[in-house]
This record gives C-alpha cells, structure tokens and sequence, in this order.
C-alpha cells in the first residue's frame, strides 16, 4: 500500500515538475520578478533549515548506519554457523521466491492494466478499481485464510480426495511455490497501478495512431505501446520485490527460509544479536540494489502527461472478448480480496476472537495508539522536509531528503535489528546522565518501549508521508509566497497561514496511509514491541501460528477494514489521471 501511494504521489510530483519547468512567457517587468525571488529566497532560508533537516536524516538512517557497522564487528560462532550452512539456503530461496513472485505480479498487472486502459467493455471502470483492492489484505492474513482452505484438512482437498484418486496429490501451499503465489495474489496491484497509468498517459496515442495506419492490435501492443511503458512497469516490479523481500508474515508461516525467517531466527532462536544483523547486512545489498533500479526506471519514464488525449479511443470488445476480459479481471480480485474476505466474514461471524470485548478493545486502542502516534510524527516531519526542499533547494538538502526517505525500502526485520544498538547505547547514556545529575535510577527508557516501536514505524513510512506532502506542495504557485511576503507577512505566517490550508488534502492522505501501514506492520512490531503489548498484527500472528484461523479473524478483518480506505482513495486518485 505505502509503495503505491508513494509512486502515486512521485507521479504526480514529476507532472508537477515538468509543468514548472516549461518555458514561460517573458514577464514584463524581469526585475521586479528577480527581486521578488530574491526576497523569498532570502526570507525562507532560516539559518537552522539546513541542520535541522541533516539531523532528520540522521536519525532515520541510523538503522542502516547500524546494519554496514555490523560488518566490522568480529563474526561469533553463530554467524560462522549461518555463513556455511545456511546462507547459501537464504539466497536461493530469496531468489526464487522473487522470481515466481515477479511473473505473477508481471502477467496479472500488465495484462489487467491493459485491458481496463486500452479496451472498452461493461463494467469497465468498476474492475479498474476493484483490481487495487487486494492491497487492503496484507500477505500474512492472506495466507493464514489459504493456508485453511488449501491443506490437507480443508475443504478444497476434501472434495479434491472425493474427486480424484488417492494417489493423485496436491500442490502443496505450505511451500516456495505457495509462497511465491500468495505474495502475488496480493502485490500484483503495485505494477498494475504503474502500467495503467504509463499506459494512460503515453502508451495509447502511440497505440492508436499504429491502429490507424493499418498495424493489428496484438502486434501495436508489442512493437508500440509496451515499450514507452518498460520503465513504469520495471519501477512497480521494483516495488513488488521489495515487498517480496521484507515479507516475514508469509514465509515463515509457510516455512520457507529466507533472510527475513533467517534474521529473526538468529535474534530469538540462537539469542545472537551480532549475527542477525549481519545477515541484515547481506540483506541491505539486495535492498540498495532494489532502490536503485526504482529510482533509474522512474527516471528513464520521464514526466508523465495529463491523461487519454482528446480523440483517443479505446478498442470496443465483442461479447466474447468481453467474458475473457471479466474472467482475467476478476480472477485476480477474487483469489487476492474476495475469497480471503468471505473467509474472514464467515469466521468473524460464526466463531470469532475468543476474547471479543474489553481485551480486544484493547488490543485495537493499542494499534491505534501507536499508529496514530507514528502518523502524526511522519506527516510532521515529511511537511518539514518538504517545506525545506522547496525553500532551500540546494545539494545538501536534497542529499539529506533523499537519505531521509529511504526508509520505505527497509525491510522491518532489518529495521528492527540496526535499530537495537543505537537505542541501548542511548538508553545507557541517559540512564547514567540521570543518575549522575539526578541520582535518578530507571530502566529503559528507549529499548523495548513504545516509542522504539514509532521510531520504527516513522523511519519505514516516512517515504509515503513525504511524497503525498510534497506533491500537495507542488501544486502551489510560488506567487502566492510572494504576494504574502509582500504584504509582510513573516515566513511562519507564509507556511502557517498559506501552505498548510492549501495542502491540507495532501497532509490528510499522507496521515491515513501511514496510520494503516504501521497497524499492518508486522516483524518490526514483534521484534520491538514493549513485553505483554498486543496489537491487532501481534493478535493475528499469535492466533494464526497456533492454528487458530477463526479466532484471529476478527483482528484480520479488522486491519483489512482499515486497509480499504487508502485503497479507495488511492482508486479515486488513479481513475480521475485515466
């Protein structure tokens, strides 16, 4: 969900940009214009700008600072134990699971996003957006809910064994390839967001004009149409992968070794902390690599335009052509919302959270407290850099916002990891700053505490707070700075009294998804949450992992609720550019 919003919001913010930086029509009066510039820029550089925004990039990098560190410190015997035996396990079944992971997300999104852009059928517009729902599910709850129907027990190999011979198997799920599958039921939306919108917006004036001179649809798809929007469907894949590689739910649910499962073994099973993060080191190489394939295809996509031009469109389908497209549509949204939805309605309904009442009011107030929490303190510090990017635009700055917004690509049990070092060297220092000034003698105050827990969830959903604040603050004219300044207005009045009003809608979406991405985290929440402190996540895991699916299906169906607003506004957001 976060990775789509923040594509979503990039997209818009690279339109913005490339509107901003058109040739303009010479103004009249030039210097007057220069000396306007020159007061708003000299007005809004206030001395402290530029540190404060180091310092927020400091303090969110300082997880990975912690994770390469680790790769100084002398190995322990775990780590040796881990680097001959199992690494090589890790690796391979992270590769794969990618691999199967990227041709689901590849076939289903392209496919699908093509359809619902380029043809026109009844019930169209419906599908478009019903395919970002499986978004609202996270993995884990959608394997738990497979997990019931597909094993051995469930009813789909019942009717299957009543069916068939006995000696015809099943495909296993709890597996690589049931992992593979399950991760894709739920990613795909993240390219079909991508290829939609490149498709949109660049792909169908070409593909018509093909059409016109004569070329069959199959052969303007491939040779016209897919190659402008290579780079957007390789920057959501980029994004599916990183999903892939931070899921921890899935694949240890499933049993399947990667380094996410390898990470929290090395943490909770052998009680060796230096060893898990240095598997959380080798784990960084394939995150850096991940980012910097997001970053070079949203480049190479260039700025984006309005929409379907005037005149476009879209090829008409017979009634044949149209039932295939329904079932293409359709399948993917039942397999990845419909079915595990109904699964968890009929639990709900029937069975139930066994302790429904004031302990799983609780378990909900403790969600929403730190999401809450973690929203607020994003959102605030994403309109700071956004703010401050804009004012002082220089090297430094955008070094430090790009630093600062890294944290999307951090799988939580790497978070969870680099993070431990720095909060118990913190934790020591105030702990003996207390006692030697105050002769104060305390505990942690920092380790396992609810503020470790935000601090994790504001360095990993920092990324989506900052581009919906700062695509809502691309949309306001520069003028308008000016024209306060020049009735004196103060820059915090100008910020205050202009900025905030005008971005408001921006600052709403960015709180809303961070709040439903820090209820759905899952690894960073067991590895940091303080002792006895249950959320709807921890709730859903603990239910699951003793095989109690219908009793876990009043948390799930609770975070899949929540899941569904940013989705709808998401859909709303991605219909109105289509």
């Amino acid at each position: 969900m976060r990775h789509a919003v923040t594509l979503a919001g990039a997209t818009v913010r690279e339109a913005a940009s490339a509107r901003a930086s058109a040739p303009a029509r010479p103004e009249p009066n030039v210097a007057g214009e220069q000396f306007k510039r020159k007061r708003r820029a000299t007005l809004l550089r206030a001395p402290g700008l530029r540190g404060a925004s180091l310092l927020v990039s400091a303090l969110i990098g300082l997880p990975m600072g912690a994770v390469l560190w680790s790769l100084t410190q002398p190995s322990g015997d775990t780590w040796v134990h881990i680097r001959d035996t199992l690494l090589t396990e890790y690796l391979q079944n992270t590769l794969w699971l990618m691999l199967q992971v990227s041709a689901y997300a590849l076939g289903v999104g392209v496919t699908t996003a093509w359809l619902t852009t380029a043809t026109e059928f009844p019930g169209r517009r419906s599908l478009a957006w019903a395919l970002m729902l499986p978004l609202a599910a996270p993995a884990y709850i959608v394997a738990y809910v497979y997990t019931e129907l597909l094993d051995y027990s469930g009813p789909v190999q019942t009717v299957w064994r009543d069916v068939f011979p006995a000696s015809t198997s099943f495909p296993e799920i709890r597996s690589i390839g049931g992992a593979g599958l399950v991760l894709g039921m739920v990613l795909y939306p993240y390219v079909y967001l991508l290829a939609r919108t490149a498709f949109a917006q660049r792909s169908m004036q070409l593909f018509d004009a093909a059409r016109t001179l004569g070329a069959s649809p199959t052969r303007s798809f491939f040779r016209i149409a897919l190659p402008p929007a290579r780079p957007a469907i390789a920057g959501g894949l980029a994004l599916v992968l990183m999903e892939t590689l931070a899921d921890f739910g899935v694949v240890e649910y499933f049993g399947v070794p990667t380094f996410s499962t390898g990470i929290f073994r090395a943490w909770f099973a052998s009680g060796d902390k230096r060893a898990a993060t240095k598997l959380a080191a080798v784990m960084f190489v394939f995150v850096l690599l991940l980012v910097l394939g997001e970053r070079t295809s949203r480049g190479r996509a260039g700025a984006p335009a309005e929409g379907l031009e005037e005149g476009t469109k879209r090829l008409p389908l017979g009634r044949g052509a149209t039932v295939a497209a329904w079932l293409m549509c359709l399948l993917p949204i039942s397999l990845g919302c419909l079915i595990p939805l109904g699964s968890l309605l009929d639990h709900a309904w029937t069975v139930g959270d066994p302790l429904w009442g004031d302990a799983f009011i609780g378990f909900t107030l403790n969600s929403l407290m730190v999401a809450g929490a973690a929203a607020v303190v994003a959102v605030a510090l994403a309109v700071f850099l956004a703010t401050t990017e804009r004012l002082s635009p220089d090297r430094v700055t955008r070094a430090s916002v790009t630093l600062a917004t890294l944290g999307y690509a951090i799988p939580g049990t790497m978070l969870a990891v680099g993070l431990l070092a720095p909060l118990t060297a913190a934790d020591k220092w105030l702990v003996g700053w207390l006692t030697t000034h105050f002769g104060w003698r305390s505990g942690l105050l920092l380790t396992g505490t609810v503020i470790a827990l935000v601090y994790a969830y504001v360095t990993r959903f920092l990324t989506v707070a900052y581009n919906a604040t700062s695509s809502g603050l691309e949309r306001i004219p520069p003028p308008l700075y000016d024209a306060a300044l020049t009735l004196g207005a103060t820059p915090g009045t100008v910020v205050r009294r202009v900025q905030f009003p005008l971005m408001r809608g921006s600052i709403v979406t960015a709180a809303l998804v961070v709040f439903v991405d820090a209820m759905r985290e899952l690894p960073a929440t067991l590895l940091l949450r303080p002792f006895n402190f249950e959320t709807l996540a921890t709730r859903v895991y603990r239910l699951a992992g003793d095989e109690r699916l219908a009793e876990a299906s009043s948390a799930a169906l609770t975070i899949v609720v929540f899941g569904t607003l940013p989705v709808l506004l998401l859909a709303r957001r991605v219909d109105a550019t289509t």
